[in-house]
């Protein structure tokens, strides 16, 4: 049956911008529809400098909940009352929910990280992992990796504006997980090839390689892996990057970032709703491979 707005319809939505492209609003609207849930999803084109008022009239207006994309999710983590573990460490929120105007900010993409690489069958918990970049969603990812029990993370990045960000992640997790984290330069190449040989799991947390540049490439090689790892690429757009592609002709597993962007989805839907998400019927109709 088609989605029909009542008087009594519960808003939720994403804000960003641009937002037009978002996948977002038919999950959630599909999954609303399954469960027979009087509440909408839409999208909303909202800029960092918009946000606060925004949010101000979100809140005014009792929504439930929302998300945040690109360019909010590090100021929506300053405008929120209360903050999960995940994104008080990370600085950022990517889901937000309502209890009676108190905003309480989450970030479910290291979350969606996990349950995509459960869905595929790879346990990582206490394995080591090497990550590539240190942006907004390789900070989910390491964060979220880290407190699910990871042994030991790896990270790479260039010394761009996230890099001082990430010490202070970094030295963050060290002194409140069991997780060993290191940063490392992206420009050692001794040390990278190194550190991926001694890793379970490499992660592609960089938009290095997404389209339309699918050329590109954060390693030069298939020389840097060894048979049987797992190579995870965050990118879902192209289906397979060339990481990806150097990977397989090494031997090693892969995976890319479809069903990271479902299981994102799906925690963000649970912690609105109280009930799971219908991710089989969501998976079939809208993230086939």
């Amino acid at each position: 049956m088609p989605l029909e707005i009542t008087g009594h319809t519960g808003l939720t939505g994403l804000l960003g911008s641009p937002v037009a492209h978002s996948i977002s609003p038919s999950m959630h609207n599909e999954a609303f529809r399954q469960l027979g849930l009087d509440y909408v999803y839409l999208c909303f084109d909202v800029n960092t400098e918009e946000l606060p008022k925004a949010v101000e009239g979100l809140k005014m207006m009792k929504v439930r909940g929302f998300n945040l994309t690109m360019p909010n999710k590090n100021l929506m983590a300053e405008l929120c009352d209360k903050l999960s573990p995940a994104s008080e460490i990370s600085g950022a929120v990517n889901t937000v929910v309502n209890d009676n105007g108190i905003l309480t900010g989450h970030t479910t993409d290291g979350m969606g990280f996990m349950l995509a690489l459960k869905d595929e069958g790879y346990d990582i918990i206490g394995k080591k992992m090497t990550l590539f970049g240190a942006g907004g969603v390789a900070t989910a990812m390491l964060v979220q990796a880290a407190l699910d029990g990871v042994s030991e993370i790896s990270v790479f990045s260039i010394h761009d504006q996230f890099f001082e960000r990430a010490e202070k992640i970094v030295k963050n997790l060290n002194e409140r997980t069991q997780c060993k984290v290191r940063l490392f330069d992206f420009d050692d190449d001794t040390v990278l090839r190194k550190e991926i040989s001694e890793s379970f799991i490499i992660t592609n947390g960089t938009s290095v390689g997404m389209a339309p540049k699918t050329d590109a490439c954060i390693l030069k090689d298939s020389s840097y892996f060894r048979k049987d790892q797992i190579v995870f690429d965050a990118i879902y757009n192209p289906e397979e990057t060339r990481l990806l592609t150097l990977a397989k002709e090494a031997g090693c597993k892969t995976c890319n970032g479809l069903y990271m962007l479902l299981y994102q989805g799906a925690e963000a839907f649970r912690l609105w709703t109280g009930k799971e998400m219908p991710v089989e019927i969501v998976k079939e109709k809208y993230f086939k491979r």
